[in-house]
């Protein structure tokens, strides 16, 4: 179920304009799209790229100010297991990328979500993890 506080179009605003930023520095450093905000019962995936041969699953965290914790630190791991089922059913949808390597990479922005400062987690957690 999705909070109200979901349904504020500036809060809407400001996480596309934090997924793009993200997404657009992940095609700098070579990822290619996949898919963008995969919806499925279990939960959303914000971005699903390629990294060579291996299929990545991107969680995009937006703090306003970094100093309270970083986005990492605020996927616990209910939200990890959620991101891992949906991962699952993104497989279930495309199964030509069922035997495709995977990895979960986090995307920390913060500041100005027009132009965020961003830190790339490579491999932030694990699907034996959850």
């Amino acid at each position: 179920m999705r909070r109200v506080a979901d349904r504020n179009p500036d809060r809407r605003a400001r996480g596309a304009a934090v997924e793009a930023a993200a997404r657009a520095h992940l095609l700098r450093e070579g990822l290619r799209d996949v898919a963008a905000n995969a919806n499925y019962r279990f939960g959303e995936l914000d971005l699903v790229m390629l990294d060579g041969a291996t299929l990545v699953f991107v969680e995009v965290r937006y703090r306003r100010d970094a100093r309270f914790g970083g986005g990492a630190a605020s996927i616990d791991a209910h939200k990890r297991r959620r991101i891992v089922q949906a991962a699952q059913a993104f497989l279930a949808h495309h199964p030509h990328h069922a035997q495709t390597p995977c990895r979960f990479d986090v995307v920390e922005a913060d500041g100005d979500p027009g132009q965020p400062t961003l830190r790339w987690l490579r491999d932030a957690f694990r699907a034996d993890d959850v």
